[in-house]
C-alpha cells in the first residue's frame, strides 16, 4: 500500500512538472497550441448554410471492408498523445495507423505488418482542431489513399472557458470544406468518421482520482475539467454547455458524412465507449492509454469491416 501512494505521488510529481515545464496542457494536448500550417489554406469560418457540399462519389463505387492504405486526419488522439510517455505522440500506438502489435491498429488489421509502413500516412497533429481539417484531408488526398480515417472535434470542444468553443456552424463548413477537398483529389477514398468523445463521462471518472484532479488543474480541458469537485449550479451549466456542443458536433458529423456515398460515421461508438482509468494515460488521465487505443482500433475496424 505504502509503495502504491509513493508511486502515485512520485507520478504526480513527474508528471506536474514536465506539464509545467512545457507550458500549460489545452484542449486534448499538451502546451501552447500551434497555429495551422503556414501552408494551410483553410477558408475563414462562414454560416453553415453557405458552405460548400462534398460532392458525392459515384454510386457505382462500393464500400470496401479491406482497403489496401490508410492515411489518418485528426489531432492528439490519432498521434497517441501521452500514450507512451510525458508530453509526448507516440504514433507506433495510434489506433489508426500505428504498428504496436499489443494495441493492433486498424491499419494492422487491414494491411498486416508488412505493408503498413509503406501504405499508411497518419497525418494527424496534436492540438489541431476542425480548422484544421482542410488542410490535412488535402495532404491525404494526395496519397490516393483507399480509406481515410477522421478523428477530430474534441479539442473544438476542450477550450479554457465555454465561450472559446468553435461555433457549430463553422465546425460544419470546415467539415464539408475537408471533404469537398478529398473528392477533388481522390474521389474513390473511402472515409471513416470517428464520434467525438463524451467528455462528461471523462470528468465523472477522472473526478474520483486524486492523479487525475492535480494534473487536471494544469489546464486539461479547462471548459469541462476545470475544479472537478465543483458542484455548484454554475459549473454544472457550464459542463452542460459543452456536453451539448459535443452532442452538436457528433450531429454535424453524422449528417455531412450521410451525404457522402462512400463516407460511413461510427453511429457514435467512440462517444458511447466508456473509457475507464485503464483505457486512460496514466500521465494526463485525458487521452487514451494504448489499452484505450486498441479499444478505438476495434471500434474502427468492427464498423468499417461490417457488410
Amino acid at each position: 500500500m505504502h509503495g502504491r501512494r509513493r508511486f502515485r505521488t512520485t507520478a504526480v510529481a513527474v508528471a506536474a512538472a514536465a506539464l509545467l515545464g512545457a507550458g500549460t496542457l489545452a484542449g486534448c494536448s499538451a502546451g501552447a497550441e500551434r497555429p495551422p500550417a503556414a501552408s494551410g489554406t483553410a477558408p475563414a469560418p462562414r454560416a453553415a448554410s453557405s458552405a460548400p457540399a462534398a460532392p458525392s462519389a459515384p454510386v457505382t463505387a462500393p464500400w470496401l471492408g479491406s482497403p489496401a492504405s490508410v492515411a489518418a486526419v485528426g489531432d492528439s488522439i490519432t498521434r497517441a498523445y501521452d500514450a507512451c510517455g510525458v508530453l509526448s505522440d507516440c504514433p507506433e500506438a495510434s489506433w489508426a495507423t500505428g504498428t504496436d502489435p499489443a494495441v493492433n491498429s486498424l491499419a494492422l488489421r487491414l494491411l498486416g505488418p508488412g505493408r503498413v509502413a509503406t501504405h499508411s500516412w497518419n497525418l494527424a497533429r496534436s492540438g489541431s482542431r476542425m480548422v484544421e481539417l482542410p488542410e490535412q484531408m488535402a495532404r491525404a488526398a494526395a496519397h490516393r489513399p483507399a480509406l481515410v480515417t477522421v478523428m477530430t472535434g474534441a479539442n473544438d470542444a476542450c477550450r479554457k472557458t465555454p465561450d472559446l468553443m468553435t461555433p457549430v456552424e463553422d465546425f460544419r463548413f470546415f467539415f464539408e470544406t475537408a471533404l469537398a477537398r478529398l473528392r477533388e483529389e481522390s474521389p474513390a477514398s473511402r472515409v471513416y468518421v470517428a464520434s467525438v468523445p463524451d467528455l462528461m463521462r471523462l470528468w465523472s471518472t477522472g473526478r474520483l482520482s486524486p492523479m487525475a484532479r492535480e494534473v487536471w488543474k494544469l489546464g486539461v480541458c479547462g471548459s469541462m475539467l476545470a475544479e472537478p469537485q465543483d458542484d455548484s449550479p454554475a459549473a454544472e451549466r457550464r459542463r452542460a454547455r459543452v456536453q451539448e456542443r459535443v452532442r452538436a458536433y457528433n450531429e454535424v458529423l453524422a449528417e455531412v458524412c450521410a451525404k457522402d456515398r462512400l463516407c460511413r460515421y461510427d453511429g457514435g461508438a467512440v462517444h458511447a465507449f466508456r473509457f475507464g482509468g485503464g483505457q486512460l494515460s496514466p500521465w494526463d488521465w485525458f487521452h487514451p492509454s494504448r489499452d484505450g487505443q486498441a479499444r478505438l482500433a476495434e471500434l474502427a475496424y468492427r464498423r468499417i469491416t461490417a457488410g
